[in-house]
């Protein structure tokens, strides 16, 4: 590491080697639970940058090729309280075969493929940054990266971290649309609901009289259900209806599933009961019987304004003349699990755009500006201790 030491670290990044560091990442093949090959890139990669690393066995839970991995930063000063950034190894879909396109200052892939800036842009920017902090000999405390596999179909790795491997409290994750500087204070807790519907299987013309059909039941309980925008803080949706054998037979049963979102734990809870009892009613009236399981996605989270993370990334964005915003969202995202579990984190913007489909893309002024961000937010982190 050199001795010299810039009033900004952000000058530090090098947007040209951030940019291919991502194209380079988003080639990987890693959809979830397949991500042995992101984890051999990073298994070189973090020790150039002065990591060690460890890996969990979260990957034994759903049957993955790898474990959540934590990696550890000395830093220059560990008198400093460790700050964490993390992210998550997996894309919703594969990368297998992408050919990125760049068009009036925006990456995309060319349609064939997801682009995997979900979260493929914060993995690099974080890499970047490290590699800034350590050119520019910027002093800093130490440094964590909890990255984690398996997030894309609901928070899976984190939900089965071994949170004893992470040695830092606080932290950051780069995993939203906001442009860079967005700062997301309150996230959602959410559930599922899934309800079995019992009516009678019956052959329409060998014994009509005897078929009680579950898909008619089940309709009458989603005609008296309240769905959508519940109101200003809560969501509920019907995602799931599957049933049926043939089209000569009366269904005797169906499955019907959902999810409900709310900033509130007690309004989530009050419109899982009420779904729940919609169906009830129509079983109850048709004659029929349900069956309802709740299944626990994540706890929600809320930052108050004045927490020291807060202020120090509004004060990293200023330094890089990025205007801070705060703002609020019901997605998910790993934010949930690690506050969940004692590991304090707010969600930043870093701009990716139309993720989990074909069309997704990111600017590159937003891909830089994570990079900046983050060598930013490791500057002021050490910077405001050393003041206190």
């Amino acid at each position: 590491m050199t001795t010299k030491h810039a009033s900004n670290a952000a000058e530090f990044v090098n947007a040209e080697r951030l940019q291919e560091l991502f194209l380079e990442l988003a080639k990987i093949n890693g959809p979830s639970t397949k991500e042995q090959l992101v984890a051999d890139y990073l298994v070189k990669a973090l020790p150039e940058l002065g990591f060690t690393l460890e890996f969990d066995e979260a990957h034994k839970n759903f049957d993955g090729e790898v474990g959540n991995l934590v990696a550890w930063h000395e830093g220059t000063d560990p008198s400093i309280p460790p700050l964490f950034f993390s992210t998550h190894m997996d894309t919703v879909l594969p990368t297998e075969g992408l050919k990125p396109v760049i068009k009036d200052g925006v990456i995309h892939s060319d349609g064939t493929t997801i682009l995997g800036a979900d979260d493929r842009a914060a993995l690099a920017a974080y890499l970047e940054a490290m590699r800034a902090i350590n050119e520019g000999g910027i002093p800093h405390g130490p440094i964590e990266f909890i990255l984690t596999v398996n997030e894309q179909p609901g928070l899976v790795g984190a939900s089965y971290m071994d949170y004893s491997k992470a040695k830092s409290k606080t932290g950051y994750i780069f995993d939203s649309s906001g442009d860079v500087g967005q700062i997301i204070l309150k996230g959602p807790y959410s559930s599922r609901i899934w309800m079995e519907v019992e009516g009678n299987a019956a052959h329409i013309a060998l014994n009509a009289e005897e078929g009680n059909s579950a898909f008619l039941i089940a309709a009458e309980g989603l005609t008296n259900m309240k769905l959508g925008t519940i109101d200003e803080e809560t969501l509920a949706n019907i995602g799931i209806i599957k049933g049926g054998e043939l089209t000569s037979i009366i269904p005797g049963s169906v499955t019907v599933a959902g999810e409900v979102r709310s900033f509130s734990k007690e309004k989530l809870d009050q419109q899982l009961e009420h779904m729940a009892e919609a169906m009830k009613q129509a079983a109850e009236k048709k004659g029929g019987k349900v069956h309802v399981k709740l299944e626990k996605k994540y706890s929600g989270f809320d930052i108050p304004e004045n927490d020291i993370l807060v202020r120090n990334v509004e004060e990293a964005a200023r330094n890089i003349h990025v205007k801070p915003y705060l703002t609020e969202t019901l997605g998910g995202a790993d934010t949930n699990v690690l506050n969940e579990n004692g590991l304090t984190c707010l969600t930043l913007g870093l701009g990716f755009q139309n993720i989990h489909s074909f069309r997704e893309c990111i600017s590159i002024e937003n891909l830089v500006n994570t990079g900046r961000l983050t060598a930013a937010l490791i500057e002021q982190w050490y910077k405001n201790h050393k003041e206190a």
